[in-house]
């Protein structure tokens, strides 16, 4: 039996060959014997020990046997100890009467019968070994019930977020079958329209003008399937840890020029402007294309919920890292929504149609933190919205 199981008794006795041969006869694997010569010696014990059985001389100096009891009985870590008294004064005295008065399970006369006091203690210590295990078990079956809990709150929310990925699934379908939908029958009805010129013989539909704007048509409805397809497949790898960054050294301010160069032509479709604000010469080590990226999701967007109002972008330097702001004067978003956009296939509207798979600012703040970044907004109500993606100049990975 380990120490930790052993059951304590305390004697106490003001004589130490009395307690010395008290602890002889006690002696035994299963129990610990602490001895005290004295009430006060006894109460501090008793304050650092849980005792199975206290056997208590009746007639000590200073605190007898019987008070050092009424203080046992008064607190409630004591109470529940039992109490053998033992004296070596007369029966006449009446102090059995006297002991049971205060708590006594029992009362033993000097000199004591060995084999009644090893028959006696032992049914304590088989009690306390029994109070012992009882606990044991009870704290057992508590930490089983416990954890029956956790397991079932775990399952409760792997059922929930297994019903959520099922909705999101078909939800995502969906959205693929519309979002796909569009570019193909444009594509199929292009290619109906040139098949009845063929068959017209009408030559002059096809002349170099007129095929070069068939195939910016359709260069435009395949840009737009592909995109899709790229940004399913990002979320793929991202889900999975396999998108891979190439980081190489990048000029920031070339690569903004560039896009906002490309993109300029769709905002003023939109009725819109795009703005690159001045700023020096800006390098850092990034995966320019996902960098790319990044920005033109943030444009994109601010073109599409900006309301036709011109989109501003400014850089500028914080420390080792370095800020770019994408500001739009659109009719801003919800404060319940700042972080909900960033979720995959949570879209915005315009016009009460949504537009998208709803992938592209989720794939953005992936991108970021993937450059040890970060990508937040802030918004104010009819005033518009800010994107801000940060990222550090000099990054984790080591450009070749």
């Amino acid at each position: 039996m380990s120490a930790h199981e052993l059951s304590k008794i305390l004697i106490v006795d003001d004589l130490p060959e009395n307690l010395q041969a008290l602890e002889a006869l006690l002696r035994h694997d299963q129990r610990e014997i602490h001895q005290a010569n004295s009430g006060d010696a006894a109460l501090a014990l008793l304050l650092e020990h849980e005792f199975a059985l206290a056997i208590l001389d009746v007639q000590m100096p200073g605190m007898n046997g019987f008070e050092l009891a009424e203080v046992m009985r008064s607190t409630s870590r004591t109470r529940h100890i039992p109490i053998v008294f033992v004296s070596a004064a007369g029966r006449e005295l009446d102090y059995a009467f006297k002991g049971y008065e205060n708590g006594a399970v029992d009362f033993l006369y000097k000199p004591i019968d060995p084999g009644a006091v090893r028959s006696k203690v032992a049914v304590f210590v088989a009690l306390d070994q029994q109070r012992r295990e009882t606990r044991r078990q009870m704290l057992a079956l508590e930490r089983s019930r416990q954890e029956q809990e956790t397991l079932l709150r775990e399952l409760n929310q792997t059922q929930q977020e297994l019903q959520r990925s099922l909705k999101m699934r078909d939800e995502f379908m969906s959205l693929v079958a519309h979002e796909l939908r569009t570019p193909l029958n444009t594509l199929f009805l292009e290619t109906q329209m040139r098949s009845l010129q063929i068959k017209r013989g009408n030559a002059a539909a096809f002349a170099p003008q007129q095929m070069e704007a068939m195939v910016q048509r359709d260069e435009r409805q395949i840009k737009s399937m592909i995109r899709l397809i790229d940004d399913m497949l990002d979320v793929s790898r991202m889900r999975s840890g396999k998108l891979s960054i190439r980081p190489t050294q990048v000029q920031l301010m070339t690569l903004l020029e560039r896009v906002v160069s490309d993109l300029s032509l769709q905002a003023a479709t939109t009725g819109s402007s795009l703005t690159l604000l001045p700023h020096e010469p800006v390098s850092g080590c990034w995966d320019e294309f996902r960098v790319e990226q990044v920005i033109v999701n943030l444009l994109t967007n601010a073109l599409r919920y900006g309301g036709g109002q011109p989109v501003e972008v400014s850089v500028e330097q914080v420390g080792e890292c370095v800020r770019i702001d994408v500001r739009d004067g659109g009719k801003g978003i919800a404060p319940g929504d700042l972080e909900r956009i960033f979720e995959p296939f949570e879209r915005g509207a315009r016009n009460g149609e949504p537009k998208g798979l709803g992938l592209g600012l989720y794939i953005s703040r992936q991108l970021a933190i993937s450059h040890s970044g970060e990508l937040r907004v802030t918004s104010i109500a009819g005033e518009g919205s800010t994107f801000s993606l940060m990222l550090p100049c000099t990054a984790v990975p080591v450009c070749a």
